[in-house]
């Protein structure tokens, strides 16, 4: 049965390819490389016959299927008897596309594949940089980071961003990385690591792609930020408060004995936003993500749920509530956008009655009834405009404007001795109930699905106030 063999050139110096690797490739009649450029192929080539892959790159428009191409023809030579020895730079098993294509389509087929470890660009490109990769390091290709929008990992580790193999790709490389690092964070390019011809080059970030330093040997080192910047440096320190060797405080909190700072601190926020104070709204933000930890942390001591669940969740939720981002659908504007959420929401309301999960039972929920009165009637009107709930007639008003009449407004409850806050409150619930009799009147669909005339006239005839205000719970 035919065999086959899948070696490294190492990173470059043909006197780093192990003696096995060496033996296998000087003792086979036929070599195939992926690229002929690298500097040990030259070398090799006084030993046996070299056959390279790089017309597939000029055949194909993605790497994706020139690495599906070279499979292909590896394994097909395989079927017909032949022994293959490919070989690849670097090790085969780090950061090699092909070997993990060969591999597959090999098992598919039941032929015998073996992959030969070697010497990576990793170990020459740390003994450069005097770095110690064992330090929480993260690698990443740059092609892969050219395509996110954030980097990976946390900034308080460092990151290697390896075959940065043009200028054009580190530009994109650069605005991906400084979506969470400084423009002056220094980033040192390693070019060559492993051969003779080795070259470093530290400058600031935001000067990455002005330099024509690039190529297939080219790597670029991110270290870590000087403070701490990942969000598992505050969770670990969290952790830490809540361990027996914490603090007292910390370790004595619930989740409903931090509430009030949770809504404290949510309004620290808002006032910082409301003075455009940047300095001030990052404290604040920092602040309020203390609570999110400490709640975090807490329901993980309990059993509850971790932070991949809670990230995890929110994410997913993301994804699959803007198709028109992650999927093929297509949207003409914001307002379409808005509808496809709603509806997005609503058959995951019913999935959930599908499923016997707690469900939410109107369109309303999911806006929490610990709001503010006038937030919550805001968000009550807001939401329940979009299945046709009747507002006035529009006319110019202007926020001052409208800020007296609340105000006007406050005052005659003052003078009347009623409380504002509770009366809008009780009326939202109010609301809420008038909902729920739209909804029911209307069993047979979502009253997303109905016809506007047919909204509106299930709103008509059902009025806000059906009997005494006080004789409704709120509900």
């Amino acid at each position: 049965m035919s065999t086959i063999n899948i070696v490294g050139l190492g990173p470059g110096d043909p006197e780093l390819i192990t003696r096995k690797a060496w033996a296998l490739l000087t003792g086979a009649p036929e070599v195939r490389v992926r690229t002929l450029h690298h500097p040990a192929v030259p070398v090799l080539a006084r030993h046996t016959q070299i056959k390279s892959y790089d017309y597939l790159y000029e055949q194909h428009h993605d790497f994706d299927s020139v690495y599906a191409a070279i499979a292909g023809d590896i394994v097909a030579r395989a079927e017909r008897g032949q022994d293959v020895v490919y070989a690849v730079p670097g090790d085969p098993g780090v950061a090699e596309a092909t070997t993990q294509a060969i591999r597959r389509l090999a098992s598919d087929r039941s032929i015998s594949c073996a992959v030969h470890p070697g010497v990576s660009f990793i170990e020459p490109t740390f003994a450069a940089l005097g770095e110690d990769p064992i330090r929480g390091v993260e690698f990443v290709d740059a092609t892969t980071l050219a395509h996110a929008h954030h980097p990976p990992g946390s900034p308080q580790h460092g990151l290697l961003v390896a075959q940065l193999y043009s200028r054009y790709l580190a530009s994109d490389v650069k605005l991906t990385l400084m979506n969470a690092y400084p423009d002056e964070h220094p980033v040192t390019l390693v070019s060559g690591a492993g051969t003779p011809d080795l070259r470093l080059k530290t400058l600031p970030l935001y000067e990455l792609d002005r330099h024509d330093v690039f190529g297939d040997m080219t790597t670029l080192w991110v270290p870590p930020l000087a403070r701490p910047g990942g969000y598992d440096a505050l969770q670990e320190v969290i952790a830490h408060l809540r361990a027996p060797d914490g603090c007292p405080w910390d370790r004595e909190q619930t989740h409903e004995s931090l509430r009030p700072y949770l809504l404290e601190e949510t309004y620290e926020v808002l006032e910082a936003l409301d003075r455009d104070d940047a300095a001030a709204l990052a404290e604040e933000l920092g602040d309020l993500l203390i609570q999110v930890a400490l709640h975090v942390q807490i329901a993980t001591e309990e059993g509850a749920f971790k932070l991949p669940d809670v990230i995890g969740h929110v994410v997913e939720k993301l994804i699959r509530r803007h198709p028109h981002v992650f999927a093929d659908v297509q949207v003409a504007d914001a307002e379409e956008v808005t509808r496809n959420w709603e509806a997005i929401k609503e058959q995951e309301r019913q999935q959930a009655r599908t499923e016997g999960e707690t469900t939410r039972a109107t369109l309303l929920d999911g806006i929490p009834r610990a709001l503010p009165a006038l937030a919550l009637a805001q968000s009550y009107v807001e939401r329940l405009h979009r299945v046709g709930y009747p507002l006035p007639a529009a006319h110019p008003l202007d926020e001052r404007e409208l800020g007296q009449r609340l105000l006007a407004l406050v005052e005659e409850a003052q003078a009347a001795g009623l409380n504002a806050e509770a009366a809008l409150r009780q009326t939202c619930a109010a609301l809420r109930r008038r909902l729920r009799a739209v909804e029911a009147a209307a069993p047979e669909a979502s009253l997303l699905d109905l016809e506007r005339s047919r909204q509106r006239e299930l709103w008509l005839a059902h009025p806000l106030w059906s009997d005494s205000p006080s004789a409704q719970p709120d509900s």
